[in-house]
Order: C-alpha cells, then sequence, then structure tokens
C-alpha cells in the first residue's frame, strides 16, 4: 500500500470508535471472527488491546496474520487495520 493511500485511512480512522475489544481473555477465535465480521462490513476499524506493549504487539501481528489485514496505525491500546472488501 502506498504512502498516500495509507495517510488518507489514518485520516478516515481518525473519527471511528473501536469495535473490537481484548481484554483479559486474550485474542480467542471468538474476537477474531468478530474482527472478520467487522472488517468485511466497514473495512476499516480500530481495535483497542488491553494488555502490555509487548504482547500488544504480538496481538496484532496475530490479528493481521489471521485476518489478512494491514495495520495502518498503532497508537497505544488501539490499533487501526484495513482490508478491502471487493463485494463492497
Amino acid at each position: 500500500m502506498d504512502a498516500v493511500k495509507k495517510k488518507k485511512l489514518k485520516s478516515d480512522a481518525h473519527s471511528l470508535k473501536p469495535v473490537v475489544m481484548i481484554g483479559q481473555a486474550g485474542l480467542t477465535t471468538t474476537v477474531i471472527a468478530e474482527i472478520e465480521l467487522a472488517l468485511d462490513y466497514h473495512e476499516l476499524i480500530k481495535v483497542r488491546i488491553r494488555a502490555e506493549r509487548d504482547e500488544r504487539k504480538e496481538i496484532t501481528n496475530e490479528i493481521c496474520a489471521a485476518t489478512r489485514a494491514e495495520l495502518i496505525q498503532s497508537i497505544g491500546q488501539i490499533i487501526v487495520i484495513y482490508r478491502y472488501n471487493p463485494k463492497k
């Protein structure tokens, strides 16, 4: 993805609220399914990950690998991910 498109997605994500929150239970198959649904519907979503920094990085990588989504931005506990939906 080119820098211009990434910048546009970052600005688009600014007004979004997190649609999925990952808490004590961590990343489960149910959470991944929920993220998949949100990506299919919205393409660009925010996810809140309540964990320590190293664990957040690990969870972020797992989410991107499992959903084939691209990490757009990561600030603190919030990540912004994007996956193009050709049906939309």
